[in-house]
């Protein structure tokens, strides 16, 4: 993979990694543009090393917020007052709402990897219209000061649904907000909190799965290298847009940019012009899949 290329890919991993538009459905059809399938190891690999340039923007962006919260908790645990502020009261909440996607993961990667491209199609406009049905009803009223257990647990399960693919971690969890009342931008703001201890983790995880395939593939470093810088870069001024955005604007534009791509991978797909399954292989059945 050429550098341009390779930028070209961090810049879209960068954008719709945290718009609630789905990065895998963007990755997988810029993948294809530029004559790259995720059932290629090193183009797999590449993707899932550049993600770890958008869950450094994360970190980097909330590190005041996130270094608040987590020097809130401890002092809490060592005054034996563990939700005595409200910093200390917002990690632990954080720290339930992981709980779904963290259990979600682990039981069901297998059935999720083997998940076919028709998936994503349906997620992106599945879940337009969920986006489009909490901006209609929702009283988009609630502050983050105001979000309790139920909340935090509430929209942690958007976040294990947002293991399929096509769904959307950012788009799954701030709809959830939003249908709870809560004000686009505090659901985008907590949407974003969230994710910072499940996409630490889960990154980690396929980091090292994903470092052997890319150490055989001397020739894609410095694609990868390019790719990752870039995409934490455009990630880190996506997130201030997006609550930017949020905070004077609906979600409309992202509904339909949703519907209409998930119409085009399926015409797409029925015209076999994109693969079946994203790894290129048909799944295989669970009963054959070897001891882990």
């Amino acid at each position: 993979m050429g550098l341009f290329a390779a930028a070209l890919l961090g810049v879209v991993q960068g954008i719709t990694e945290f718009l609630p538009v789905s990065s895998t459905a963007h990755l997988l059809l810029a993948g294809e543009a530029l004559g790259q399938g995720l059932g290629d190891p090193p183009f797999r690999a590449f993707v899932t090393i550049i993600q770890s340039g958008t869950i450094a923007a994360v970190l980097v962006y909330f590190r005041e917020d996130l270094w608040r919260i987590a020097a809130a908790v401890l002092r809490g645990l060592r005054d034996r007052r563990p939700l005595g502020t409200p910093e200390a009261r917002l990690g632990w909440l954080i720290a339930l709402g992981t709980v779904p996607a963290a259990v979600a993961g682990k039981l069901l990667e297998r059935r999720i990897e083997a998940l076919g491209n028709g998936v994503i199609a349906f997620s992106l406009v599945a879940w337009g219209l969920a986006m489009l049905a909490a901006e209609r009803w929702a009283s988009h009223r609630r502050t983050l000061d105001s979000i309790g257990a139920s909340d935090a647990l509430a929209i942690g399960v958007g976040q294990a649904l947002a293991l399929v693919p096509g769904t959307s971690r950012s788009g799954a969890t701030i709809v959830t907000g939003m249908m709870l009342g809560f004000r686009r931008e505090d659901a985008a703001r907590f949407s974003f909190l969230l994710s910072a201890p499940i996409v630490l983790a889960a990154g980690a995880y396929k980091l090292w799965k994903a470092l052997p395939v890319m150490a055989a593939e001397p020739a894609w470093r410095g694609a990868t290298a390019v790719g990752t810088v870039v995409s934490g870069v455009v990630g880190y001024a996506v997130i201030g847009w997006l609550l930017g955005w949020l905070r004077t604007r609906t979600t409309h534009a992202f509904v339909a940019w949703r519907i209409a791509l998930g119409l085009l991978v399926a015409v797409l797909l029925w015209q076999g012009a994109l693969p079946a399954h994203g790894d290129g292989e048909p799944p295989r059945p669970a009963a054959a899949a070897p001891a882990r």
